[in-house]
Parts: C-alpha cells; sequence; structure tokens
C-alpha cells in the first residue's frame, strides 16, 4: 500500500515538532540490519511432533536461496548464521559457501557451535564430568572459529545445553569450574576482531540446574574472558515477567551487551514471532539501545552501535520464509518506533519527577503509526513498499514447494 501524502506529512510534523532529525532516522533506518538463521528456513518442531512444510529448505544453499528472498523484500536482512555441524559442507569448501551466498545477496554471519546433540552430551559438554567429553566440545568449538576465518565472520555465538535433573547429580561448583575452564582454553582461538557472545537459559534441558542460567552468569565469564566476550540475550530465556530492557541497559552501561537472538514466548521457550505476543516489550527493548546510541556515553554508544541482531524462531505451523519476513519488519517497527521517542521531553520529565507524564511519552510514541514512514524508508532503497504483499504476489512460496517438494529431514550443504 503505498503512502498517501497526508499521513506521511502528519507524521513528519510531529517528527519535528518533537526536535527530532527526519533524516537521520530514515538513514538508520536504512542501515538496520537483522540477521537470519539458516536453521530458520528448515522444518522444525515440538518435542511430540514435526510438522513438515511444503517447500522447507533442506540444503544449506536453499537455506541461502531463502535469506536471499527476506533480504530482498525488507533490504534489512543482510546476513545469514550458520549452525554446525548442520550447515558443514560436503566438500568441506566454506569460501565456495561464502560465495554462494554473496552470489544471492547476502553474507555469513554468526557461526553457532553444536554441542548438544550426540550421545556424548547427555551430562553436558564443557561441564561434562567427563574430561574426554569436554575435550571434544572444547575441540569443535576451536573448529568453528577457523570457519569464522574461512566465512568471513565475525561471532562465534555459544549455547550450552549443560545443566542437572537431580540434586546430587554433580557438584554444581565443580561444573562452573569446567565452564570457565574450557570457555578460557577457547579464548586464544578467536580471531582477531571476532567476538564470543555466551547466551543463557534459565531452565532446560536441565531442569534442577543449568550451568549459565542468567545474565549475570554469561556477565560474570565474560568479564573473566576479556573485552572479546560478551553477553548474548535470547528473548525467550528468562522467567516470566523479566525486565528484559533493564538487562539491556545494565550490559549496555557495561560494554557487555554484544547480541540478541530475537523471539518471543507466552509460556517458557516458546519460540514464537518476535514481537508477536508482547511488542511493547520489544519497543522499549529497542529504547535501551537508542538511548545509549544518543547518550554521549561512549562505551554505552560504542557498544550499541557493535550489537549483532538476529532472529532465532522456531517456526513449525505458519511456514518459514513469510514468517521470517514478518518477524524482521516487526524489528523493524520497534527500531522506528524507539527513534521517534522524544528524548528531550522524556529527560526533563524524568528529571522532575512527573512519573506518570515520563510513561505517557513513552506509551504515546509506541502508539504512533510509523507505517508511512517505513513506506516511504523502504521506497528510497528501492525495496517493496509491502514486503509480505510483495512475498505473496512473487510466487516464490509455490515455485520452491514444487521444486523441493514435501520432506521430514533438513540440513546439509549441496
Amino acid at each position: 500500500m503505498a503512502n498517501t501524502y497526508d499521513e506521511y506529512e502528519l507524521l513528519v510534523g510531529k517528527i519535528r515538532s518533537a526536535g527530532l532529525n527526519l533524516e537521520l532516522i530514515k538513514d538508520r533506518l536504512k542501515q538496520q540490519a537483522i540477521e537470519t538463521p539458516s536453521w530458520g528456513y528448515a522444518n522444525s518442531g515440538t518435542r511430540f511432533q514435526v510438522f513438515p512444510w511444503p517447500g522447507a529448505a533442506v540444503t544449506t544453499r536453499q537455506k541461502l536461496d531463502d535469506a536471499a528472498m527476506v533480504h530482498k523484500m525488507t533490504g534489512i536482512a543482510p546476513s545469514v548464521a550458520l549452525h554446525i555441524p548442520w550447515d558443514v559442507p560436503e566438500d568441506g569448501d566454506y569460501v565456495g559457501m561464502r560465495q554462494y551466498a554473496e552470489a544471492q545477496g547476502v553474507r555469513l554471519g554468526a557461526i553457532n557451535p553444536n554441542v548438544f546433540q550426540e550421545q556424548e552430551y547427555m551430562l553436558g559438554s564443557i561441564a561434562n564430568p567427563d574430561p574426554a567429553v569436554q575435550q571434544k566440545a572444547l575441540e569443535h568449538m576451536i573448529e568453528c572459529c577457523e570457519i569464522l576465518e574461512k566465512t568471513g565472520s565475525d561471532v562465534l555465538s555459544l549455547w550450552f545445553a549443560d545443566g542437572t535433573n537431580y540434586a546430587g547429580q554433580d557438584n554444581l561448583r565443580a561444573r562452573k569450574g569446567r565452564v570457565e575452564e574450557n570457555l578460557r582454553k577457547l579464548m586464544p582461538h578467536l580471531p582477531a576482531g571476532a567476538r564470543a557472545l555466551i547466551e543463557y537459559k534459565f531452565f532446560e534441558p536441565g531442569f534442577y540446574s543449568t550451568d549459565i542460567p542468567d545474565w549475570g552468569t554469561s556477565y560474570l565469564f565474560s568479564l573473566k574472558l576479556g573485552d572479546q566476550a560478551q553477553v548474548l540475550i535470547d528473548l525467550g530465556h528468562h522467567p516470566l515477567g523479566a525486565n528484559i530492557e533493564q538487562i539491556v541497559a545494565f550490559l549496555l552501561d557495561e560494554g557487555k551487551m554484544g547480541g540478541f537472538h530475537f523471539n518471543n514466548h507466552r509460556y517458557a521457550d516458546d519460540d514464537l514471532m518476535v514481537g508477536s505476543v508482547n511488542p511493547f516489550e520489544l519497543f522499549l527493548i529497542y529504547t535501551s539501545i537508542v538511548e545509549a546510541l544518543g547518550s554521549g556515553d561512549a562505551l554505552a554508544a560504542q557498544t550499541a552501535a557493535n550489537i549483532a541482531f538476529m532472529i532465532d524462531q522456531s517456526h513449525n505451523i505458519e511456514g518459514k520464509v513469510a514468517p521470517m519476513i514478518h518477524s524482521v519488519l516487526n524489528c523493524q517497527e520497534a527500531y522506528a518506533k524507539a527513534l521517534l521517542v522524544p528524548w528531550e521531553a522524556l529527560g526533563q520529565a524524568q528529571r522532575e519527577g512527573r512519573v506518570l507524564e515520563a510513561h505517557q511519552i513513552l506509551v504515546d510514541t509506541f502508539r504512533t503509526d510509523v507505517r508511512p514512514l517505513l513506506r516511504q524508508v523502504r521506497e528510497e532503497m528501492g525495496v517493496p513498499v509491502d514486503p509480505v504483499q510483495a512475498y505473496r504476489d512473487s510466487g516464490y512460496e509455490a515455485r520452491i514447494a514444487a521444486d523441493r517438494g514435501l520432506h521430514t529431514s533438513s540440513g546439509g550443504y549441496q
């Protein structure tokens, strides 16, 4: 749907009356980048069943094709995260994979080691009581550091399923020591300029204890590991009611806010589409980031400018490519609203203790219809003004369903 003159001009007037720079806002929206995950284009499921989707990607090349389509529709999804070994090239040619991605108009992004899907990891990976299992996990992560250099990537995304199910199953202090020791061994293998982002999860698959259960634990490890280590926040990895935007603000202030895995949850780690359950939370997260960018605090601003934004969702019943487009657009809308916060008015209300007025300023900004602004930005970027409708009209969904068929498996570079 094209803009009407009145819709856009009314919004422009509101932006300027708030003392905001329209061109700067548009520039930041054009520079926004949301990484999509290779595995998000493949079949996935619940603990009970996988429901295959016609045309779901089976090979990594197909995943890269789908990611390129999302970027073509949105203009702000230029990179694709890989999961190893799900995306290992059959011939070991990561340079060729990189060249293929770039030929499709995207680049390879974060490398995600998998240290949770093999039989040896039943009692954990780097926290496992067996030194041989720890070594196996460490060697795999070191291999992923080498893959970073081959793919031109600069983020190693670390999540560990390590934990216990029963009190007394293992020595908790010893497990902490094993995690720290193996992370210390890993860091010298990280390429110069690359970052290790340490993810956390408060429960699952271990239901008594998780070895990296919260942001404080990730933060502590990242402090001990040095400047190349930061915290990765998965929006679904928190207890219900956790104030994620406050966590973001704290980590920005400490220079340890490294990246996001965007999704949404209703009950636990549901991996629903980001912004689908709690769009206000997503807006507030972006508000914390935008505030840091303009704060004048060099550390917070630099940290905010280098955040790695990535989708990490499980599309079980809603398709693959279309929900990824929706997710990217939800992030775009939240960011646009955060860029419209009238910081001078908000700061004055905060300093003067006008509680309800300060709150209302944020709520009013969240309620702003930014779609006219986003349509204008997309038009200037040369991408579809309505990405979802453009995707429907493209025929891509029908083509991949016909070409790829219905498969129950996924993974592998062909």
